[in-house]
């Protein structure tokens, strides 16, 4: 049973998680918390290998038997993080649903996409098969899928990237779930497909007063998508905010690094792209301090001895570093 709107749908306070690696254990998560009211909009951004993914297999309960998870998440006040495998069950794809990455791998080659979208309808649900089956139809309509009634018999390999895309929202949203989880929805799909698909994700939210968490590596979708956003790196979030305030004033170095380094329209034919020096360090390898210490332009000797603490730099805005006295005065080919 849902609860008041204006109480937390989804609340996680310092998670923490765990893998086994065969380098030795890897901290992938550390100490992420945030809270989403229904209707509300989260975007997480970082480059991969940043904890974006882990964080958001950890809220669908979907980690390695092996991984050791910490902290709390919370759905309507009840704790999710110690929950069964068969508890999860009734959770996954009907209040929490994911949108996975690559739509090729997320659907199954051997089963019809009609009997995808209506699994959850007949395992949630409890419609007929018949019941089922017209409300996929239906679903497989209104993301835009040409000819659905006629192509609800056809198998994965017979769509093209942007309509499997479409089939993989539909079965998200086929039990009309509290929380929409968007994994990199747009990776696999040209530019013009991109647009078309997060316009298309961005309505059936409002349109069923849905929560939901965008992960992305690109600042622009999250930029025109989400109302608050984390900046994540190293497996813990550097920065966070409402997306325009954070836009506005970008006080992590990291988070100007990603700015600085996205494309810009109007530059001259044969200008470089910037880029962040350095590359994002091994789990199993992070530093006691700063994970962004050894790429950082303004790190010091203090930023490698502990993980600096989240300092507030405006309402609700905050940053993870013991620099943004510096980081904010120098945003240096910065500019939103």
């Amino acid at each position: 049973m849902s609860g008041p709107a204006n109480t937390p749908l989804i609340e996680v306070e310092g998670l923490g998680v765990r893998l086994n690696t065969s380098r030795g254990p890897a901290q992938a998560v550390r100490g992420v918390s945030f809270a989403l009211k229904r209707g509300e909009t989260l975007g997480l951004v970082g480059e991969s290998g940043c904890g974006k993914s882990v964080t958001a297999l950890a809220l669908m309960g979907l980690l390695p038997d092996s991984a050791v998870i910490g902290g709390s998440i919370r759905l309507d006040g009840r704790e999710l993080a110690k929950l069964s495998d068969a508890d999860y069950c009734k959770l996954r794809g009907n209040r929490i649903s994911m949108i996975f990455q690559e739509p090729m791998t997320a659907l199954n080659p051997m089963h019809t996409i009609g009997h995808q979208v209506a699994e959850p309808l007949r395992r949630h649900k409890n419609y007929s098969a018949a019941q089922a089956r017209r409300e996929a139809i239906a679903l497989l309509d209104r993301v835009g899928l040409p000819d659905a009634a006629k192509r609800v018999d056809a198998y994965p390999h017979q769509f093209s990237g942007g309509q499997r895309q479409r089939v993989t929202i539909a079965m998200a949203l086929a039990c009309e779930p509290d929380l929409l989880i968007a994994d990199e929805p747009t990776t696999a799909l040209d530019v013009t497909i991109q647009g078309q698909i997060l316009d298309l994700i961005a309505d059936l939210v409002e349109e069923r007063g849905m929560s939901m968490i965008l992960i992305s590596h690109d600042l622009g979708v999250i930029a025109e998508n989400v109302q608050r956003m984390m900046v994540m790196y190293g497996g813990t979030v550097v920065e966070s905010g409402p997306t325009g305030e954070v836009f506005r004033r970008m006080g992590h170095p990291y988070t100007q690094g990603l700015f600085r380094a996205r494309p810009r329209l109007g530059a001259r034919k044969g200008t470089r792209l910037q880029t962040i020096t350095g590359t994002v360090p091994e789990l199993a390898d992070l530093p006691a301090g700063c994970t962004f210490a050894d790429r950082c332009p303004l790190v010091i000797d203090a930023c490698r001895t502990a993980l600096p603490p989240a300092v507030e730099v405006g309402a609700g805005h905050g940053v993870r570093c013991i620099r943004t006295d510096v980081s904010m005065a120098e945003r240096v080919g910065v500019s939103a």
